[in-house]
C-alpha cells in the first residue's frame, strides 16, 4: 500500500511498526497513546533505562500525522497525545501548519525537535527529554507548555509568537554551542510567561521580548559560569510584573506571604550578571529574597528601567555591582540589608517619588546608602532623597540630607574653600540649622563681656558715658549696626587684638548666616 492510500482511507500504511500503528489509531480517535511500563524508574525519560522498539516510533511518522494525518473517526477530534514514547530520528515540521492538538508526556526524543516557522494551535511537551528544541519564529494560537522538560543542548524561541501562555516551570536547560541556554530574543507572549523553578545553565536571553501579563522566574536558578550574563533581557516589556522571587514546593504559595507548613521554599538565584536595561514593567519589578552571586565584573543592571514599583528586597550581593542609573521608579520598596557597599552601587539619574522601607532604615543608614552610590561628589542623589522626604512631610530629615550633600561637596574643594566650608558648618550648618547663629552670638557676647570688663581702656574724648563692656562687645560683633561704642573708647595692649578677633568673628557669623539664608531661599 502506498503512503497516500493510507491517508485516503484512514487506515495505517503497511510499513508502520506495531507501536506506530497504535499511535495512528489513537491519533484518529483523539485518545492518549500510553506506552509506559508502570515502573517509575524505567519510565523516567531522563533516566538511563533503555526503551526498546515496542516503545519507539519514528519522528517522520509523527511529523506525517501532524502535518497531513488521517481524518478523525466519526464523532472524534484527531489529536496527538503520547505518553512514555521514544521518538527515533528527527521530528521536523519546520514551516508547516499543525492543526491537531499536540501533547506529549514523559517522552524521549533521540534527536533535535525542529519547529522553526511552524504554526500550532496548542503544543504541550511535559517532562520530556529533548536534545534541543529549535523553534525560532514558531507561532501558536494557544499555549506552548514545556514544564519539567530537559534540553541537553539548549532551547531556541527567537522571535516566537505565543498566543496565550508560555510555560517552562521546572525545566532544565543546558547551554548550546553559543553559550546560551534559552535564546528567546524578540519573543512575544500574549499572556503569562512562567518559568518558575527553572534551572538554566547558560545565558537566558530575552532581548526585546514582550509579555502580555506577567513574567515569573520565581525560584529559578540561573547559572552561567562560562559567561558574563545569566539573564540578558534589555528592552524587555512586561505589561504587569516581573518576579525574581522565591517559589514553594509542596503547596501553592505566593511570595510576600507566609508559606504553609511543610512548604519547601526555593529562592531565585543568579550565578552570573542580570541585565534588564531599558525595560518597561507595568506594575512592578519584584526582587524579594533574590540572591545574586556575582564576580567583580558582573552586575545587576537596571539602567533606564521604568516601573511603578521596585521591590529591592533581596540579599546583599557580596561582589559585583548594582546599577540604577537613569531608572525611573514611582515607589521604591527596600531594606537596608539589600544594598551593596561603597563603590558597588551606582544611581546617577535614578528617579523615585516615594520611599517605603521594609524594616528599620534610619536616616544615618540612608545617608550611608547615598554615600555608597557617590564615590565622587554628585548632588543629584541627595537632592532627590531630600525632595522625596520633604514630599512625605519629613522636613527635618530633608535638611539633614542636604547638609550631608554640602559636607560631601566640601571634600572636593581646594583648601581655602574647604576651610570656609568648615566655618559655615561649625557656625550654622550651612544654613540648615539657623538656631546655631543665635547660640554662637550669645556665647561670643558673654565671653567678650566678661573679658572686656577687665580691659584697659581710655575714653576717646571728654564727657563719655561710663564704660559698658556688654555694649562694647555687642558693637564689635554686629558688623552692620553701629552702637557708637567702638568710637568712644580706645583699648590698650592685647585687648586691641581681642577686639579685632571679635570683629572678624562677627563678620564670619553674619556672612555664613547670609549664605545659609540665600541657600534656603533658593531651595524654596
Amino acid at each position: 500500500m502506498t503512503e497516500g492510500a493510507g491517508l485516503r482511507t484512514g487506515e495505517p500504511p503497511d510499513d508502520l511498526t506495531a507501536a506506530e500503528a497504535g499511535m495512528w489509531q489513537a491519533f484518529r480517535n483523539g485518545t492518549v497513546y500510553d506506552l509506559s511500563s508502570g515502573d517509575a524508574a524505567v519510565d523516567d525519560p531522563h533516566g538511563g533505562c533503555p526503551w526498546g522498539p515496542e516503545r519507539t516510533v519514528r519522528g517522520r511518522i509523527v511529523a506525517w500525522l501532524l502535518l497531513d494525518g488521517p481524518p478523525a473517526l466519526a464523532g472524534r477530534v484527531s489529536a496527538l497525545k503520547l505518553t512514555g514514547v521514544r521518538i527515533a530520528g528527527s521530528l521536523d515540521v519546520a514551516g508547516g501548519t499543525v492543526a491537531p492538538y499536540v501533547e506529549l508526556r514523559s517522552c524521549r526524543f533521540e534527536q533535535d525537535v525542529l519547529l522553526p516557522e511552524a504554526r500550532f494551535a496548542t503544543l504541550r511537551l511535559v517532562n520530556c527529554a529533548v536534545p534541543r528544541l529549535e523553534a525560532a519564529r514558531v507561532h501558536t494560537e494557544g499555549d506552548l507548555h514545556l514544564p519539567r522538560c530537559r534540553f541537553r543542548n539548549g532551547l531556541r524561541l527567537t522571535d516566537a509568537h505565543i498566543g496565550t501562555d508560555l510555560m517552562l516551570n521546572q525545566a532544565v536547560v543546558h547551554r548550546d554551542r553559543t553559550g546560551r541556554s534559552i535564546a528567546a530574543d524578540g519573543l512575544s507572549v500574549g499572556q503569562d510567561f512562567q518559568a518558575e523553578l527553572l534551572e538554566s545553565h547558560g545565558e537566558l536571553s530575552l532581548r526585546s521580548a514582550k509579555v502580555g501579563v506577567s513574567l515569573s522566574l520565581r525560584g529559578a536558578r540561573l547559572s552561567n559560569t562560562q559567561g558574563r550574563l545569566a539573564l540578558n533581557a534589555p528592552q524587555l516589556t512586561v505589561e504587569r510584573s516581573l518576579y525574581l522571587t522565591p517559589a514553594g514546593f509542596g503547596s501553592p504559595w505566593q511570595s510576600g506571604t507566609t508559606p504553609a507548613q511543610g512548604t519547601r521554599v526555593q529562592r531565585f538565584e543568579s550565578r552570573g550578571g542580570v541585565r534588564l536595561d531599558d525595560g518597561r514593567f507595568g506594575d512592578a519589578v519584584d526582587l524579594q529574597g533574590a540572591r545574586f552571586d556575582f564576580t567583580d565584573v558582573q552586575e545587576l543592571s537596571l539602567r533606564r528601567v521604568q516601573t511603578p514599583e521596585l521591590r529591592f528586597l533581596g540579599e546583599r550581593p557580596q561582589r559585583g555591582k548594582v546599577v540604577l542609573s537613569g531608572a525611573r521608579i514611582t515607589t521604591l520598596v527596600d531594606r537596608a540589608s539589600a544594598w551593596p557597599g561603597p563603590g558597588n552601587l551606582h544611581m546617577g539619574g535614578f528617579s523615585y517619588e516615594n520611599l517605603v522601607p521594609q524594616g528599620p532604615f534610619p536616616l544615618e543608614e540612608r545617608l550611608d546608602w547615598l554615600a555608597a552610590a557617590t564615590a565622587e561628589y554628585n548632588p543629584e542623589p541627595y537632592e532627590r532623597l531630600a525632595a522625596v522626604l520633604r514630599g512625605a512631610g519629613e522636613d527635618e530629615d530633608a535638611r539633614e540630607v542636604l547638609l550631608a550633600k554640602q559636607r560631601q561637596r566640601r571634600r572636593t574643594l581646594p583648601p581655602a574653600a574647604k576651610l570656609w566650608g568648615y566655618a559655615q558648618d561649625l557656625t550654622v550648618a550651612y544654613g540648615y540649622r539657623p538656631g546655631r547663629a543665635a547660640v554662637w552670638m550669645a556665647v561670643l557676647w558673654a565671653a567678650g563681656s566678661v573679658a572686656f570688663a577687665h580691659a584697659a581702656h581710655l575714653p576717646a574724648g571728654a564727657g563719655q558715658p561710663p564704660w559698658d563692656p556688654t555694649l562694647y562687645t555687642l558693637d564689635l560683633l554686629l558688623p552692620v549696626i553701629d552702637l557708637g561704642q567702638t568710637d568712644q573708647w580706645q583699648l590698650r595692649g592685647g585687648w586691641e587684638w581681642l577686639s579685632v578677633v571679635m570683629i572678624l568673628m562677627g563678620w564670619i557669623l553674619a556672612t555664613t548666616v547670609a549664605a545659609g539664608a540665600t541657600r534656603l531661599l533658593r531651595r524654596s
